[in-house]
């Protein structure tokens, strides 16, 4: 069986510069579907992003956010200085003055970090390094389970899974936290393994611990679906 894949999916006011900014971040190709923008992956591991259109402004935080690495102690600042040139700005979350860590916003907000060198926990990855979520640690184990991802930590409620190729994980800091409007601006994806049909999928997810929320069929899309801590993803078919 081939293994599926996980992406994640931005709501965007302005789709088309929000994806070539982090085209420019990520050093990635882009592709229109129809009124989305994908990122190309340049490895089988490589977190899919994709950016859909939206009326709707950002007025919250986003529950999930980004995490890119540094090799080195002045590869951070150089990153920083990369980003804001392409259109990101500073942000103040809260971050305390010891952190080392720098966070930015993207052109429409969408909030990243800039993890410092020699940060263990992300020794290892890809410049994109990590994918940092609110959720439970029933959350985070729904995720190893449907992936098929191991469990990378599982530590006070915080858990963590890897890619395969331990290229970037995906971490749950806990039970939700921040304010969560009608819909998240920010979303997970899950992609199909291709000897996977739709009907057997949905039934394992949900037997999983997941919520249907709608079957769909179109577009490469199969279902929409909540995880234990109600965000919703999408299941899509494999590419």
């Amino acid at each position: 069986m081939t293994p599926r894949r996980f992406g994640i999916c931005i709501d965007a006011n302005d789709p088309a510069r929000v994806a070539e900014f982090w085209a420019a971040v990520l050093d990635r190709e882009t592709e229109t579907r129809g009124e989305e923008i994908a990122l190309l992956p340049r490895a089988d591991d490589d977190v899919r992003i994709r950016f859909v259109p939206t009326q709707a402004p950002k007025t919250l935080e986003n529950p999930h956010h980004l995490h890119l690495t540094s090799s080195r102690p002045e590869d951070q600042q150089r990153t920083v200085d990369r980003l804001l040139g392409l259109g990101a700005t500073h942000l103040d979350v809260g971050q305390l003055p010891e952190e080392n860590h720098i966070v930015l916003a993207d052109p429409e907000g969408n909030e990243l970090c800039v993890i410092e060198a020699g940060n263990n926990w992300l020794a290892g990855t890809d410049f994109l390094g990590e994918v940092a979520a609110d959720g439970s640690r029933e959350t985070g184990v729904f995720w190893s389970e449907a992936l098929g991802w191991p469990l990378v930590w599982d530590e006070d409620g915080e858990t963590a899974i890897t890619t395969p190729s331990r290229s970037a994980k995906v971490a749950w800091g806990g039970p939700p936290s921040a304010p969560r409007g009608p819909r998240d601006r920010f979303r997970f994806d899950l992609v199909a393994a291709e000897d996977t049909g739709p009907v057997a999928e949905i039934r394992r997810l949900v037997g999983l611990g997941a919520t249907l929320v709608e079957e769909t069929y179109e577009d490469g899309r199969w279902a929409r679906l909540k995880d234990p801590d109600a965000y919703e993803f999408v299941l899509l078919a494999p590419r």
